[in-house]
């Protein structure tokens, strides 16, 4: 349990991002447009490739001794340098969220939340890199990948179906202020975890 509650933290703690992802998969919920499919793909990928971070990186880990250690201290100092970058986007404000006109056919939308997912460098970072190192601290990474690919699925689907509702409260850039500063508090306690784990 303890290893699929640190999994669904975690995944949650890097989805939570704001970036052109998240804001696609909002702007499409609030336009109530093909939400089912681009849920359905954003989450099935994330699963994906967590799997194949946890299950690679295993393997790897004990092909290569000491890469672990390394991995882990990289992976911190990734997250130091992202919850730094985040907080600075808090402190300086100005996002919001302006919906774009309709994207129309399920073609385009499927594509373009494809390109978003599997084209976005930060994703394999991420998913394969982070989770994959964070996974090996635990005997039971199936159940830190279950957590994981779980904290997906309920954001997307929260996100996406939910999109409707949180609308005029992204609107205002305080609100992607106050997310902000939650994700990038949330990335250094993450950081801090891993260095000292």
């Amino acid at each position: 349990m303890q290893a699929a509650l640190a999994g669904f933290a975690l995944g949650l703690s890097l989805i939570l991002a704001i970036g052109a992802q998240n804001a696609f998969v909002l702007r499409q919920g609030i336009r109530r447009e093909h939400v089912g499919a681009v849920v359905a793909i954003c989450a099935l990928s994330d699963a994906a490739l967590i799997l194949a971070g946890v299950a690679g990186f295993g393997a790897l880990t004990r092909a290569v001794p000491g890469l672990e250690t390394v991995m882990r201290l990289l992976g911190a100092a990734f997250l130091a340098f992202y919850g730094a970058r985040t907080l600075l986007s808090a402190w300086r404000g100005g996002e919001r969220l302006e919906p774009a006109e309709g994207t129309g056919s399920l073609r385009k939308v499927v594509l373009t939340c494809l390109a978003f997912t599997w084209l976005n460098p930060h994703v394999y970072l991420d998913t394969v890199v982070l989770l994959g190192a964070v996974s090996a601290q635990y005997a039971d990474r199936t159940a830190f990948a279950l957590g994981a690919m779980t904290a997906s699925f309920a954001f997307f689907t929260t996100l996406g179906y939910g999109a409707r509702a949180l609308a005029p409260v992204f609107a205002r850039p305080v609100a992607w202020r106050a997310l902000d500063l939650l994700i990038g508090l949330t990335m250094w306690a993450i950081a801090a975890s891993l260095l000292l784990g």
